[in-house]
């Protein structure tokens, strides 16, 4: 009984990488790096640029179920209080968070992939500066700390060389604030699928 146990165990220890080897598409994980560009058109500053991380396992080898997250590094948006005497400029430290989960249609599992994604999610604004959130808030209309529910859709295309790839993706992320703001949102970044 222990000597057949143990067979089976080897046997499933040996049986698992060779079936993984014969189709290495199950599940994607990838870093990237982010373009954010804030239609408010109050915002001086309205380019963005950070770093993000997804991960996406296959329903079958035309769909897959992802998942991913990105920061926006801080900009400083400067603004300018005046009670009719003075004048006071102080910088904000304004930044954005964006999470998002979702299907990716794409063309098979060959090398190049062409792709379309829809996800819903969230995109977080942030004001680091208490002196300067009020300004701000009144300009950009974007409250500090806000969470607001969005939706992305999206494409793009990946390219792989065996387990590793690069992926390039180009979408409009729509934030919903007293109705819908459009943004448009570039990541570019490595993949690796196992």
């Amino acid at each position: 009984m222990k000597r057949s146990l143990g067979f089976l165990i080897a046997s499933m220890f040996l049986a698992v990488p060779m079936l993984m080897a014969q189709d290495m598409d199950h599940v994607e994980v990838g870093a990237f790096v982010d373009y954010f560009r804030l239609s408010n058109n109050a915002a001086p500053v309205s380019n963005f640029f950070g770093v993000g991380g997804r991960g996406a396992f296959n329903i079958n080898p035309d769909v897959q179920i992802e998942a991913e997250m990105a920061y926006d590094f801080k900009r400083n948006y400067t603004s300018t209080f005046s009670n009719g005497i003075t004048t006071t400029t102080v910088n904000s430290n304004f930044r954005t968070l964006h999470g998002f989960f979702g299907p990716k249609f794409q063309t098979g599992s060959g090398a190049v992939r062409v792709f379309v994604t829809g996800k819903v999610g969230f995109d977080n604004f942030s004001v680091n500066n208490q002196s300067a959130q009020i300004g701000f808030t009144n300009t950009v209309g974007l409250t500090n700390g806000a969470t607001y529910f969005a939706v992305y859709p999206g494409g793009g295309i990946e390219a792989f060389l065996g387990p590793i790839g690069l992926r390039a993706e180009i979408g409009d992320d729509i934030y919903f604030n007293s109705g819908a703001h459009n943004n448009m949102r570039v990541t570019f970044g490595p993949q690796l699928r196992f």
